[in-house]
């Protein structure tokens, strides 16, 4: 459970970072760094949420819906 809290968590932050980058870019027009330093958070944020699926995958924490 905590592991799909982890990952849960892990989204929530990645769009806090995409509405902060937008919100940025729409109003904030004097520094442009501000965009960037965010844009780079979330793509941190998104291949730290890939390694976490892959490592959940592998330990068995998480599984895949086996509906067909």
């Amino acid at each position: 459970m905590l592991f799909k809290s982890l990952i849960a968590i892990n989204i929530l932050l990645i769009m806090v970072s995409l509405a902060s980058g937008l919100f940025f870019l729409s109003r904030d027009s004097s520094e442009k760094t501000r965009v960037v330093r965010s844009l780079t958070v979330r793509v941190v944020l998104s291949i730290s949420l890939i390694l976490l699926l892959v490592i959940g995958y592998y330990t068995g924490a998480i599984t895949p819906n086996a509906v067909m």
